[in-house]
């Protein structure tokens, strides 16, 4: 089983993953952007690209948690509203609907908070993303509906392609990401699968004050 020593280690594998995979479209000269999900998919996906000399962003899921229970996710959702909801857990629950719409728009609320941390500027820049590769990054996937909410939304931005690259999440899970993305990059896929964190040596948190500072140094 493959194992990483820490966040560095997993973007610099995946890169060189990501390089011979997209060699072709890079033959047709198509623009590439990679787009990290905070906080830990940004450290990999500076990583990647730098490797790809590619343009770089951040786009901003948040968890949707149960009604008493934060903890379990119910879905994720973007600042537009995009979502993804795990229709079992909330039939299961017995989710009422008026509870879905205001916790969707909570956590909307937060995003906005949080890209305003983030980011220098508020620009929009959704239109750098338009006819390109996106390439979208987390540093692993349990559930994955964070990462799936976040690629709804990058196919309503219109790229030419889309990609999906995590260094490791539950064979299920990724077979789940395959139906919203174009492709999916992912170095291990264990059918036993208990978390993220058990394929790192190091897996410490990520702060919001490691992101804005890779933000900066990118200029956004």
């Amino acid at each position: 089983m493959r194992r990483f020593h820490d966040r560095v280690d997993a973007g610099q594998q995946l890169a060189e993953k990501l390089v011979s995979s997209l060699e072709m479209e890079r033959q047709k000269d198509q623009g590439i952007i990679v787009l990290g999900i905070p906080r830990g998919g940004v450290i990999l996906a500076d990583i990647i690209a730098k490797k790809l000399s590619a343009d770089f962003d951040i786009v901003v899921p948040r968890k949707m948690g149960a009604p008493a229970n934060e903890e379990l996710a119910i879905g994720a959702v973007m600042a537009d509203g995009t979502s993804y909801i795990n229709d079992y857990i909330v039939s299961a629950l017995h989710v009422p609907p008026n509870y879905l719409e205001e916790e969707k728009k909570r956590q909307a609320d937060e995003i906005i908070r949080r890209l305003s941390v983030y980011r220098k500027t508020s620009n929009d820049y959704r239109a750098r993303i338009e006819s390109k590769i996106a390439i979208l990054v987390d540093d692993g996937i349990a559930t994955g509906a964070t990462v799936i909410a976040s690629a709804r939304w990058l196919r309503k931005q219109k790229p030419s392609k889309l990609v999906i690259a995590v260094p490791v999440g539950p064979a299920k899970t990724i077979e789940l990401l395959r139906q919203e993305a174009d492709h999916v990059e992912v170095l291990e896929a264990p059918g036993d699968f208990g978390a993220v964190g058990q394929f790192y040596d190091l897996f410490e948190t990520v702060t919001d004050e490691q992101v804005i500072e890779v933000m900066r140094t990118r200029n956004l």
